[in-house]
């Protein structure tokens, strides 16, 4: 009996430790999941630092791309960039392979100011008629009015550049372009983006490409991404507007811990798809600063036309009223003396 009854009280202290050892496991995780939550984007710089930065800027070398023109911006590397500045992002078609070069199926004139993570995305169409600055207007009889995608068939990023800058009468400081063929592995490597389809999207003229995307997917692969930017069957206003959220579903992505580590990696697929004239460590630093400030908040706007046909081809003709509109927000954001509460933001409402 006595045996016995050692036996019962030598357990209850190992009862009593084991509980013990999983409350204080329990607090310790509660610790690190409020410390994780509360000091998020201290933890995200230093994932950049660690992973990022050592191999980021040495990737970005082979993106780097000056402009033919040599109009190229001062590019001061600072901590803290203040001042506003524009970019031109073109998405093209152009194949890495191939000796012709594409056009561009994405126009943005965006705006961006760093001090507040603030960024103004004007979208063209493509099929904007527009003069095309330096090309030749002798060509076969013709004049230099065409659509807006040719600029970058006939001239490449300068072309582009100058028949933008002439359309919204803003020069634009830098450029990038993105070469559509890289999303698909860009997407599947960063495990998908949420996108809002709430009902199936599919290609059905027998001269596309046959596709279908299932709506109410909460995460969409690689494929699928590209076909929702590219799907051309119900209007380029539409299409515009996708390429906008796949955008703002992409940094959603890639401005967390997690999507922070994957640059590098997305760098190497995009590889030959991408091309810029901002420098390595222009690039980063903004990078780090975008982080420390939280996600951009990202305003977009794009300029509807009316379609009409010349030559039995169709061009889209930039509403005037909303061209003039597009400028004076390109130039109310591009003044440093502009505040946060002085800011035009996109309003159709707004438009005479």
């Amino acid at each position: 009996m006595e045996r016995r009854h050692k036996r019962r009280t030598s357990g209850k202290p190992k009862k009593k430790k084991r509980f013990t050892a999983l409350y204080i496991s329990c607090i310790v995780l509660f610790l690190i999941a409020v410390g994780g939550y509360l000091f998020r984007k201290q933890l995200t710089l230093v994932a950049f630092d660690w992973f990022v930065s050592p191999t980021l800027e040495s990737k970005l070398e082979k993106s780097y791309q000056p402009r033919q023109s040599g109009e190229q911006q001062q590019q001061e590397t600072v901590a803290y960039r203040k001042e506003p500045f524009s970019v031109l992002l073109l998405g093209t078609d152009e194949r890495p392979n191939e000796k012709a070069r594409g056009r561009s199926d994405t126009v943005m004139y965006a705006v961006v100011r760093p001090a507040e993570s603030r960024v103004l995305l004007i979208s063209i169409p493509r099929d904007t008629y527009v003069q095309i600055v330096g090309h030749d207007p002798n060509r076969d009889g013709e004049d230099d009015f065409d659509k807006l995608g040719h600029a970058y068939a006939f001239g490449g990023a300068d072309m582009s550049m100058a028949t933008v800058e002439k359309l919204m009468e803003h020069k634009a400081d830098y450029y990038a372009t993105i070469n559509f063929q890289g999303i698909q592995e860009a997407v599947n490597a960063v495990g998908g983006v949420v996108l809002p389809i709430d009902k199936p999207i599919e290609n059905k003229n027998p001269l596309h490409i046959k596709f279908r995307i299932e709506a109410g997917k909460p995460l969409y692969n690689g494929e699928e991404a590209m076909y929702y930017v590219r799907y051309r069957e119900d209007s380029d206003f539409n299409r515009t507007k996708r390429q906008q959220i796949f955008l703002n579903a992409m940094a959603d992505k890639l401005l967390n811990i997690n999507g922070i580590t994957k640059i590098p990696e997305l760098l190497d697929i995009m590889g030959a798809n991408f091309k810029t004239d901002m420098e390595p460590t222009f690039i980063t630093g903004l990078g780090k600063q975008a982080i420390s400030q939280g996600n951009p908040q990202i305003s977009s706007f794009t300029i509807t036309g009316e379609g009409f046909k010349k030559k039995g081809l169709y061009y889209d003709r930039a509403n005037e009223q909303e061209l003039e509109y597009a400028r004076l927000m390109i130039a109310n954001w591009l003044d440093s003396d502009t505040t946060p509460q002085t800011l035009r933001l996109p309003d159709k409402q707004d438009i005479q």
